[in-house]
Parts: C-alpha cells; sequence; structure tokens
C-alpha cells in the first residue's frame, strides 16, 4: 500500500516577483482560467538550471514528477543544490501549492524543512510543542502523554519554558525534530536541516528515523548532501536534476548515478600554452572514473606537458579546495631542471587522506622558483566516495579531510 503517490507534479515560478509581479500577467491568467484555458505563461517556462542563462522569466521548479512511496518506506532525495528538493518538499507539505499535478498522501504529515519551521517565536518551547501537536490533530492529552519523551529526546529541558526566539539554531533543530518525530505522523519529512545539529544529535535524529520506519510502520522522506547517511537509512532513492526526475529506485543505484553526475570529468585536457611550455592534460588514473573515488584506496594524478625549450627550474602545484569555498591544502613536485620535450608528472595522495566530501583541484606551473606560467582554477573536481557503514553511527565524518595514519595507543593502569 501506497502512503504518498505524486503524478505529473510541476510548480512554475516567476524569477525576481511574488505571485506574477504585474496586474497585467494577473488578469491574462485570470482570461484564459475563466475560458478553460491553459497558463500562458507554462509555454514560455524554462528548466530551473541555475548555471545557464535563459531568455524567460518563468522557470520550472518542477516538472512532471512522479513517483510513489510505499507505507514504512524511507526515501532518500537527492540532487545539486537548486534540483528542486526543497521545492518538492514544500509541496508535498503545503506550505505551497503546485502549479499541476495531483498528490495523494494516507495519514497526518509533520514536516522539518528548515530551522523554526511551525515555530512561533514569541512562544514558549512548552507552548509551542502543544502548538504543533494541534495543528497535527492530536488532543491535548495526547501530546501530555508524549511530553516528558520529547523532552527528554530534545536535551532543551532547562530552556522549555524560555521562548524559542532565544533559542540557538541548534536548539531549535532540537525541539523541532523531537516534535515531529514524536507526535505520531504516519508521514515525517525531514529536510537538509538536519545538519544544523550536532554530531551526538545527528545520530539520535537518523536512529529515530529508523525506529519511526521499521518498528513503527511510518514513512520518511528524507533530503540531506550526506550520502553515507542516505545510503545507511534509506531503502529507495530519488534523484533530481532541473527539477526533473533522473532516476528513481535501489539507494545504491541512485546515489552511484548522483555522484557519477555531480562530479566533473576525471580528465581535462587543457592544451594551455604560455611561454613556450605547454600544459597538455591532466587525469585521475585507475581510481578516479568520472571523478568519483573510494577513499580507502590511493588517488594518484597525472599531468602531461610539453616545452619548447630548456627550463633551468620548473615545479607542477595543485590545490585542494572545498566546493564550498576555502583551500584545504596543496602539494608540488621537487623543483628540477626540465630539458625540451614530453614529460609527465604523477602525484599520489595516499588513501584515507581525503574524505567524502567533493573537491575542486587548482593548477599552477612555477619556473625559476617564482615566476608564474599557469594558473588554472577547477582544473578537476571530485567527489570522495565512502564504502556503506555498519553500526550505530551513521553521520557523515567532521572535516575536510579524514587522515587515518595517527598513532593512538591506550595504557590501563
Amino acid at each position: 500500500m501506497n502512503a504518498i503517490e505524486v503524478n505529473n507534479l510541476s510548480k512554475m515560478y516567476r524569477l525576481g516577483a511574488v505571485s506574477t509581479g504585474t496586474l497585467s500577467h494577473d488578469l491574462n491568467r485570470w482570461w484564459h482560467t475563466v475560458r478553460g484555458l491553459e497558463d500562458p505563461y507554462k509555454k514560455v517556462a524554462e528548466a530551473n538550471a541555475r548555471d545557464a542563462k535563459g531568455d524567460s522569466e518563468y522557470v520550472w521548479s518542477l516538472k512532471d514528477i512522479s513517483f510513489s512511496v510505499a507505507q514504512g518506506e524511507i526515501l532518500g532525495i537527492v540532487g545539486r543544490n537548486g534540483a528542486g528538493k526543497s521545492t518538492l518538499l514544500k509541496v508535498l507539505s503545503k506550505v505551497t501549492g503546485p502549479t499541476s499535478g495531483s498528490i495523494k498522501m494516507k495519514g497526518r504529515v509533520a514536516s522539518l524543512l528548515e530551522v523554526g519551521t511551525g515555530f512561533h517565536p514569541e512562544l514558549t518551547g512548552r507552548e509551542n510543542l502543544f502548538l504543533n501537536g494541534a495543528i497535527l490533530g492530536m488532543t491535548k492529552q495526547e501530546i501530555r502523554s508524549k511530553f516528558d519523551e520529547i523532552v527528554a529526546f530534545s536535551g532543551v529541558e532547562r530552556y522549555i519554558d524560555t521562548p524559542v526566539k532565544r533559542y540557538s539554531s541548534g536548539m531549535y533543530v532540537r525541539l523541532a525534530f523531537a516534535v515531529a518525530a514524536h507526535l505520531e505522523p504516519e508521514i515525517l519529512i525531514v529536510d537538509e536541516v538536519l545538519a544544523v545539529g550536532d554530531a551526538e544529535f545527528q545520530k539520535k535524529c537518523l536512529g529515530k528515523m529508523k525506529d519511526v520506519s521499521d518498528k513503527e510502520g511510518r514513512t520518511v522522506l528524507f533530503v540531506s548532501h550526506n550520502m553515507t547517511a542516505v545510503k545507511s537509512l534509506c531503502t529507495k532513492g530519488l534523484q533530481l536534476h532541473h527539477g526533473n526526475v533522473k532516476t528513481m529506485g535501489e539507494i545504491d543505484t541512485v546515489i552511484d548515478s548522483y555522484i557519477a553526475f555531480a562530479a566533473f570529468s576525471s580528465h581535462n585536457a587543457v592544451n594551455a600554452k604560455n611561454e613556450g611550455f605547454l600544459l597538455r592534460e591532466i587525469s585521475i588514473k585507475d581510481n578516479g572514473i568520472k571523478g568519483n573515488f573510494d577513499i580507502d584506496q590511493e588517488l594518484t594524478f597525472s599531468i602531461d606537458v610539453e616545452n619548447e625549450q630548456d627550463f633551468e627550474s620548473i615545479n607542477i602545484n595543485l590545490f585542494f579546495n572545498a566546493m564550498e569555498g576555502g583551500l584545504i591544502f596543496a602539494t608540488c613536485s621537487t623543483a628540477e631542471q626540465l630539458k625540451k620535450g614530453a614529460h609527465r608528472f604523477t602525484c599520489t595522495i595516499p588513501a584515507n587522506t581525503l574524505n567524502d566530501n567533493v573537491y575542486s583541484v587548482d593548477i599552477m606551473v612555477v619556473k625559476q622558483g617564482s615566476k608564474q606560467v599557469h594558473y588554472i582554477k577547477e582544473v578537476l573536481a571530485l567527489q570522495g566516495n565512502e564504502p556503506k557503514r555498519e553500526g550505530a553511527w551513521l553521520g557523515k565524518f567532521p572535516g575536510l579531510i579524514r587522515p587515518t595514519y595517527f598513532s593512538w595507543n591506550k595504557t590501563s593502569f
């Protein structure tokens, strides 16, 4: 039996405006509606590609989305920023209405879409707890019976009678998730907001969502960029791209598709020439397939160059950056004389150095110790992939790198 059925769901927005933005657009839409005609702006709306310039001011945040979720199933929804994940959850949660299509949902729905969703900032945590329960259709007695369990799970007992406007973002999320998960909704919808919480609370949340599904037979929709949590928690997956369904099926298949699609190519034929030095290409050998690599294997970069003259000193620099911005570390070859001809430089990053993040790589070529010949940003991008992890802790390991070559010792007294 399906808990959720979505058929040809679409959501259109006008860029830079609320509603249609002008009286003439509103009248035009109304005139088409009363005559039983289609919205005229649907014909000019474009796909929601944030990295491409369009000609229309209307975009499809979602376009003809269809899927179903069985009762008791945990569906992981993945996709790049701007793919339509949050819009889909808002439409399913009835925060906003669809432009077209139909949604059938069986049971009460509890949503945790962003920090503070559904909370009134002037009310205390206690008051917001009862308010959320009432919105879900629960009686005061039902909420009282769950009250102590919710507060204990959230860990904010000392501040339960404090207005939530004075809560930190982490406290907000703690209480909001505890309310959403414990007030017995048939469908629980959770966005990336859990990333705000600390590692200990994320672990509790992931465990609770699994219990809600496995033991209580409730349905969960989970959006996250933490592929380890998605792979370990979810049974089915849905990948969105530019507002369309790209892949749906078993979670391992969907995540593999997403990682391969999200990362750039592991090979770049640069062919950049300057001062008689040709930077021909850079590639990732063996373990780097379409920019996807296993973090427990070493990663080897190959840089092919060709110079038209002898150089007294040349060295190659690689800079590893987090995709959200910021240099993590740099490495460079030994400065040495380079004779005229073709050459290949290789750089090997030891296994268990990088984390399961997305990285971009810059390359710089320097001659005579200080003269920059080439500097190309984001020449490659790559996605670290962690093997499926077993055990209670399913959250993402913190940090932009993840070295395992530190030495630990235990002494008993």
